[in-house]
């Protein structure tokens, strides 16, 4: 019985030594970069592209043109497993150059002009 009874006041005397819990209170330690954060400028996020479309050209090449919706910005893949090449136009409605690759078209238009490097403009139709 007594064994009993002592079992839990001992219990209580070693759970009474463990530490009290820390109150954790709003408004702790302030972040280094907050200001830089507020003044740098607002991130630019990368076009999504509007199409993918594939066009066979008057010399029986395939070409791919992936479009994007910013309409300065195409990728172009000359061949089916090469790496798509980057192009740009200075504004919307200009011909994509890039890589002395030069496309004028856009996404809905079914015929495009495509000149790549050392060739001559050809149509190529979607």
């Amino acid at each position: 019985m007594r064994k009993i009874v002592l079992a839990p006041l001992a219990l209580s005397f070693i759970l009474a030594a463990c530490g009290q819990p820390e109150t954790i209170t709003a408004g702790g330690p302030s972040d280094p970069d907050a200001e830089k954060i507020k003044a740098a400028p607002p991130v630019k996020l990368p076009p999504a592209m509007l199409a993918s479309t594939t066009y066979r050209c008057k010399d029986n090449t395939v070409v791919s043109v992936d479009w994007f919706n910013d309409g300065t910005t195409a990728n172009i893949k000359p061949k089916k497993d090469a790496s798509p090449i980057s192009l740009t136009a200075p504004a919307p409605g200009q011909p994509y150059v890039g890589s002395d690759y030069e496309v004028t078209g856009t996404a809905d238009a079914k015929q495009i002009t495509v000149k790549a490097p050392g060739g001559s403009a050809q149509a190529c139709d979607a």
